[in-house]
């Protein structure tokens, strides 16, 4: 399986040069993965690479069309409550 880049990535170049399988790639309109190159980091690293640096949440995804830095994994605020502090800060 390999992960995928989807619809939200911002091409900010953070996930390309990380990649020890050299499976990120410049593309229209965001950043693509070739399934055929990606390892998803098995081997090299304990966690994919390009999730771990992604500041775009949700838009890496992996085998199973599973985020793999789910809302709050990098704003602290724990997955459960992210719903609550979005809608609180889209109220003031």
């Amino acid at each position: 399986m390999a992960f995928q880049i989807i619809e939200g990535c911002v091409n900010c170049w953070a996930c390309e040069p990380l990649c020890p399988s050299g499976a990120i790639f410049a593309a229209t309109p965001h950043f693509q993965i070739d399934a055929k190159k990606c390892t998803e980091c098995e081997g090299d690293f304990a966690e994919p690479q390009c999730a771990s640096i992604c500041p775009v949440e949700g838009v890496i995804l992996d085998g199973l069309g599973v985020p793999a830095n789910p809302p709050g994994s990098l704003t602290g605020i724990p997955p459960e409550r992210m719903a609550a502090a979005m809608a609180e800060i889209q109220a003031r």
